[in-house]
């Protein structure tokens, strides 16, 4: 490992040199283009090579993030600049040696329409200088912008996808100038960069690309062309617009479209996202690997446990035994009311022998957090352990947050993975103390092993066999221990899938 003061913060890409910062023992070049501007009679349209440029590229700045709106959840919208030319990505690298280390590729979250790559949370200088690997971080097109469908038009949909695939490219011909193997891509995301790595798996464009994928609480659901019509449609109307206009969105400033985003209630997760496309996305990402598809690429998935807690109100009313049935049976339609009351039951009774809240508002939330994350990333599991290699896992920490009341919630773990637990906004949320250092130290070993090998096992942790259906091994990372469980929450997972 070199020190700063011998590091060279310069690297000719393939499009011309750029100059980054050298960072105690690692170099960080921000904001390089990896796609052209995707403006005028590109927007929504899958990306272009970037131009070259002569002289050197100052990479010392934060490049722009996807246009998106405000949100209310602190940390989930992009902190910085934001433009339609969003198109960059930035590299943390130990030294530009032509050494030939692994490469991590990390997808942001944030619903599809929020978030950046940029953020401090991931900053990925510790992890390069942890385990000796290159870390990329990207933006890509947000909503409307990245996500509109309207295949009559000449817009297939998936633009923000295609900008993914696109980084990747551009990674595979590049890195070994920023002393990365491109025969050792590994590519890690959470919440909808977790979904999008999904989709990438089951992406013919994207094949070949990567050797490895790590999901963080998030699978991809590629909704149905119909469900993008209806946005389309609707984003449309809110500009005033219908199909036979749609050459006039080319032209329009983007803000605009971004109001009528906003203004027709396409948030996070609704509305705006992959969608099924012959071309781009044939097949839903949980058939592609059910059916063999994700064979050659080694995955690591898993969610936490309190996922949900991250998304309800700070205070909420007692809830009454009836109104628990009711919101469960509104999640679940086809169970009747005894059904629904048995698994009410028996996720108390689980709960209480594991000394977990037991109250009707924690008994929705486990619920609704296996429903929407746990649930799926078993089911992705054990639809790639036939095939290949998948391990599972399940983050149990909880958050000294709100005194305690988020639980391990969504998006706990990331800090654990870049080795940010103790930057500014993240003490207060991840903890602090010789247990959060353990177990954040677990686990950025066990990322960047699987990163290197395809496999996350090292010597701070217990033996983590790869997941099957019999024996449903599964790592549970805790400060009070980390440990290798069989089926965790097993009464609970059962009862639940009986009635989905």
């Amino acid at each position: 490992m070199s020190d700063a003061a011998t590091l060279d913060a310069t690297v000719k890409t393939r499009a011309g040199w750029v100059e980054g910062l050298a960072r105690g023992r690692h170099m960080a070049f921000y904001g390089i283009p990896y796609a052209a501007a995707p403006t005028g009679q590109t927007r929504f349209r899958a990306p272009k090579p970037a131009g070259a440029w002569a002289g050197m590229r100052k990479a010392t700045e934060k490049g722009f993030a996807a246009l998106q709106t405000p949100h209310f959840i602190p940390g989930f919208a992009a902190s910085g600049a934001q433009d339609e030319d969003c198109l960059n990505l930035n590299v943390f690298t130990p030294a530009t040696d032509g050494a030939k280390r692994p490469v991590m590729v990390w997808i942001h979250g944030g619903g599809f329409t929020h978030g950046a790559g940029y953020e401090p949370l991931y900053d990925g200088g510790p992890l390069a200088e942890r385990g000796d690997v290159v870390v990329v971080s990207l933006n890509y097109r947000l909503g409307a912008l990245g996500f509109l469908s309207i295949p009559e038009a000449g817009i297939p949909g998936n633009a923000g996808l295609l900008d993914q695939v696109a980084a990747l490219k551009w990674v595979a011909e590049n890195i070994a100038a920023f002393g990365g193997d491109p025969e050792q891509i590994t590519i890690f995301g959470e919440s909808a960069g977790s979904a999008a790595v999904a989709c990438l798996v089951a992406m013919p464009a994207a094949k070949g690309l990567f050797k490895r994928a790590i999901l963080q609480s998030g699978v991809g659901r590629a909704g149905p062309p119909e469900v993008a019509a209806k946005a389309a449609d609707k984003l449309l109307a809110g500009l005033g617009l219908d199909r036979s206009q749609v050459v006039d969105l080319f032209d329009l400033p983007a803000d605009k479209i971004l109001a009528a985003q906003a203004s027709g209630g396409f948030g996070p997760g609704s509305g705006f996202g992959p969608t099924r496309d012959p071309a781009s996305l044939p097949e839903a990402p949980m058939v592609v690997v059910r059916d063999g598809g994700a064979r050659d690429v080694a995955l690591l998935i898993g969610s936490n446990r309190d996922e949900v807690k991250l998304f309800v109100p700070g205070r909420r009313e007692p809830m009454a035994d009836e109104a628990l049935l009711a919101e469960v049976r509104g999640r679940l339609p086809n169970a009747t009311e005894p059904q629904a009351k048995e698994l009410i039951e028996v996720y108390r009774a689980s709960r209480e022998t594991k000394g977990l809240p037991t109250d009707n508002l924690d008994l929705l939330d486990a619920i609704s957090s296996d429903m929407q994350f746990r649930i799926a990333a078993t089911k992705f599991a054990s639809a790639q352990a036939p095939h290949g290699p998948a391990y599972l896992y399940l983050f149990t920490h909880a958050s000294p947050a709100r005194r305690g009341a988020l639980g391990a919630c969504h998006a706990l773990e990331m800090p654990f993975v870049f080795g940010t637990t103790g930057i500014e906004g993240q003490v207060n949320f991840a903890g602090a103390g010789p247990d959060v250092e353990r177990l954040e130290g677990e686990i950025m070993d066990a990322w960047l092993a699987f990163a290197r090998t395809g496999n996350p096992n090292h010597p701070g942790l217990p033996a983590w066999p790869a997941y099957d259906a019999a024996s449903r091994d599964t790592m549970v990372f805790d400060t009070v221990a980390s440990t290798v469980q069989s089926d965790p929450f097993g009464e609970e997972r059962r009862a639940l899938e009986a009635l989905l």
